[in-house]
């Protein structure tokens, strides 16, 4: 009684105005906070379920890692008769590669300690004349090369030993291989126009292997850049000019070398997209689907401008290529009947628009970019993507598959893949405030 009677003084004297106190309190305190969430930007989802959907993400990455953890390095996916018949219980290059420092960064003291042993595999079935393979079949111990080259692979040996080395895990890497890596680098040189200053390469010989770039190629170019700069090797500054003169010309000064003016022209007549570095240039022919990783990695490696990055990653946004999940390949498939379109990108069935390489979500490389947007200071943005990471990882039970439709999210490709825990494991780093990987480094000789 002694309370109701406070409640009843509380409101006036009636019940009848206590719930319309209660009622008109309620409506004021619910319009001021709404009113102070507008202002802080509260998420709409709970703050403890993303941290708990990240800490899960990052606990299931870390198991994924182990199990894939073999004697001769990580294998690119879960081993199992599905992967095993179509190959991916390898040590890839690239896949080490990134899973190498995905794993330094792990806070996981046995994966810092093994992020190196696919590297030295890799090392141990070099090519005689410096090139890493694609692959190193640990079954039958041997390395495979590709079709047409693969070139990428020798560039991310080069930099996962790089950024290990300068993270004292191990120390003394790089004195270690010295050798080893003179050979490479002599390869990816004999590889180098010798006025462009950039890498030329055939069709489907990187990352993208059933993708027709070729000639000049956006994406193993930003990486050789990064090795150029932390190698010091000559002619770095003509690479960087060169690189954003042929790959974006529309915000280029005009090219002096004649061979790049002709090149230049075909592009400028006819080029529709001038906000994306294209692709690929050849003689006549040139990329514009918008390759996402390309782009992003143009940023992270540290060959756009402040203007060129802002322009980059806003097209990369109105294009829509973190939705839902980060992020799509390409900003704009290439179709059949398109002139790039070639034969082989239907193998499989596997390269049609919105599908693998021509239009795929890719979650490792979401892990790219939102690394690309903590570079460029859009942290709240890159902490979006990185949920969005977590959740595409999670589909069919954190299945970590290897990509989805880009239109209709179905899971597609070989589940368990290593690349995408670690390069969650990166973004989470990038996010949170860890060192840039891709900052400029010592070579501390």
């Amino acid at each position: 009684m002694e309370q109701r009677a406070k409640v009843l003084s509380f409101a006036g004297g009636n019940e009848t105005d206590v719930r319309q106190t209660c009622r008109r309190r309620f409506f004021q305190y619910t319009s001021a906070f709404l009113e102070i969430s507008v202002h802080m930007r509260i998420p709409r989802e709970a703050p403890l379920e993303e941290q708990q959907l990240l800490q899960t993400c990052h606990a299931k990455s870390i198991e994924l890692l182990k199990r894939n953890l073999t004697e001769g390095g990580i294998l690119a996916a879960s081993a199992g008769e599905r992967a095993e018949k179509r190959g991916y219980t390898a040590i890839f290059g690239r896949d080490a590669a990134v899973c190498a420092l995905g794993m330094a960064v792990s806070g996981d003291k046995q994966l810092e300690r093994a992020a190196v042993i696919g590297l030295q595999t890799l090392a141990e079935h070099q090519a005689p004349n410096g090139q890493i393979a694609k692959f190193v079949d640990l079954q039958r111990r041997e390395a495979d090369f590709w079709y047409l080259g693969c070139i990428d692979s020798t560039l991310w040996w080069l930099i996962a030993l790089a950024i290990l080395d300068a993270r004292g895990q191990p120390r003394g890497l790089l004195r270690r291989y010295s050798g080893r890596i003179g050979l490479a680098l002599q390869w990816l040189q004999a590889q180098e126009h010798q006025r462009f200053f950039l890498l030329q390469q055939n069709e489907a010989s990187d990352w993208a292997d059933i993708m027709p770039r070729s000639g000049f190629v956006l994406y193993t170019n930003a990486l050789w850049y990064f090795v150029k700069q932390v190698f010091e090797l000559p002619h770095a500054a003509a690479t960087l000019e060169n690189f954003n003169g042929l790959f974006h010309p529309f915000s280029a000064r005009l090219a002096e070398y004649r061979r790049a003016q002709l090149l230049n022209e075909y592009v400028l007549r006819n080029a529709r997209d001038r906000d994306l570095y294209l692709s690929f240039v050849n003689f006549s022919f040139w990329g514009e689907e918008g390759d996402v990783f390309g782009n992003v990695l143009a940023v992270l490696m540290g060959l756009t401008s402040p203007r060129a990055t802002k322009r980059t990653l806003d097209a990369l946004m109105r294009a829509r290529v973190n939705d839902p999940y980060p992020v799509r390949a390409v900003a704009r498939p290439i179709k059949q009947q398109s002139s790039l379109w070639r034969p082989y990108m239907a193998r499989h069935r596997q390269n049609r628009v919105w599908q693998y390489h021509n239009g795929g979500i890719w979650p490792m490389v979401g892990g790219f970019w939102v690394m690309g947007l903590a570079r460029a200071g859009r942290l709240q943005q890159a902490r979006q993507d990185l949920m969005r990471i977590a959740r595409s990882c999670a589909v069919r039970e954190w299945a970590f598959t290897e990509w989805l439709h880009g239109k209709t999210l179905a899971p597609r490709g070989m589940p368990g893949q290593s690349w995408n825990a670690a390069a969650f494991l990166l973004a989470e780093y990038a996010v949170h405030g860890g060192a840039d990987l891709f900052a400029p480094l010592p070579r501390g000789r």
